[in-house]
Formats: C-alpha cells, sequence, structure tokens
C-alpha cells in the first residue's frame, strides 16, 4: 500500500473520494489527521487551486498528495459561483448559506437559461520535485432545481438537476453518484493515469 495524503478537511470529499479508490493500493490519509492546515486558496482557476492544495499537503508531510478543485458554473451568473463555489455566501459560508443563495439568485432566470455544470479538478502531486504532476478535469452538465430535493451528498447537491434522469444530485444513491459525478470521473481518471506511469501506485 502506498500513503498518500488527501489535501482537504471536507469529509463529505474524503469519503467519496476514498470510496472511488477502494481497492486502489492507496491508503488516504486526510491531511487534517496530519496536523496540516488548509493553505488559502488564491488561485483564479480550480486546476491552479488544485495544485495549490497538494502541493502545500506534500510539503508538509513529505508524502505524494491528492487535491481536488471543485464547484458549480452557472451560465446565467456567467459561470458563477465557480472558484468561490465554497465561499459563495461569504468566508465562513455553510452549504445552506451557498445553496439558499444560489436559490436566491435564480429566482427570476426562466427554465430555459438555468444551465450548469460542476467543475472538478484532480491531481496528484508526487513526492520528487522532478516528476510532473498529474492533472485531470472533468465536468457533469445539469441544470438548477427551483427548489432542493434529496439527503444526500452535499453542496450544491439538492439543486442540481440531472435532466437524463430527472433527479438531483442528492437523490442519487452514492454508488450511481460516483459513477456520473465530475469528482468521479476526475478521479477515475487519475486512476488511469497513476497506473500508466507507476503502476506500484495505481490500481491493479
Amino acid at each position: 500500500m502506498r500513503r498518500v495524503v488527501l489535501a482537504t478537511s471536507n469529509r463529505h470529499k474524503l469519503r467519496e473520494i476514498a470510496a472511488l479508490l477502494a481497492e486502489s493500493g492507496i491508503d488516504l490519509v486526510a491531511q487534517t489527521d496530519l496536523g496540516v492546515a488548509p493553505v488559502e486558496e488564491t488561485g483564479r482557476t480550480f486546476v491552479e487551486n488544485a495544485l495549490l492544495k497538494a502541493r502545500h499537503a506534500s510539503k508538509q508531510t513529505g508524502l505524494p498528495a491528492i487535491a481536488d478543485d471543485s464547484g458549480i458554473e452557472v451560465d446565467a451568473l456567467g459561470g458563477g459561483p465557480g472558484v468561490r463555489s465554497a465561499r459563495y455566501a461569504g468566508p465562513n459560508a455553510t452549504d445552506e448559506d451557498n445553496l439558499r443563495k444560489l436559490v436566491r439568485e435564480l429566482e427570476r432566470v426562466p427554465d430555459d437559461r438555468r444551465g450548469a455544470r460542476y467543475v472538478c479538478a484532480m491531481v496528484y502531486v508526487p513526492c520528487r520535485a522532478n516528476e510532473a504532476p498529474i492533472v485531470c478535469e472533468r465536468t457533469w452538465p445539469g441544470r438548477i432545481a427551483r427548489q432542493g430535493r434529496g439527503s444526500h451528498g452535499f453542496g450544491y447537491d439538492p439543486v442540481f438537476l440531472v435532466p437524463t434522469l430527472g433527479l438531483t444530485a442528492a437523490e442519487l444513491d452514492p454508488v450511481r453518484k460516483n459513477e456520473l459525478s465530475h469528482r468521479g470521473q476526475a478521479l477515475r481518471a487519475l486512476r488511469s493515469e497513476l497506473q500508466a506511469r507507476a503502476p506500484t501506485v495505481a490500481v491493479e
């Protein structure tokens, strides 16, 4: 087993990513369990923020690191909240605060202009400085529902409607969500890249 630090303090993300890496040969440990404080996310893109987080965790622990930066882009908001998704309602906003603000901002937006997408940048930063990071970015298209539905997931999942299913992300069971989601897609791509680069690190 190869120990890898996950650069997040979000336990929901830890559970999702750990489930997707089950039987992968990677022993995933959260950075908070190793005493690593979060780094300030100053990047202008999801990829920049993911690399900031992974490099910080790797430097602090001496371990290879995985990080993701993800969020929601809403057409009617010009692609916002984007990289500010977790801080949309303010620096200390909860998921509920952000969700309420999004629903309020889109209250007068007609159904045909409520298109959106989840975006996830997933990166792996090795210990060796001369080895390039692996970067995988994927999207999950959908629409914003007028009110929240479902009890699974987190973040904007209760209002992220998957048109082909007629269900929100929060109405999907975790296995089905991981099959479809931006994070699931990005992590599977990352696993494939890890396997191609170093079979001892990646899934068999």
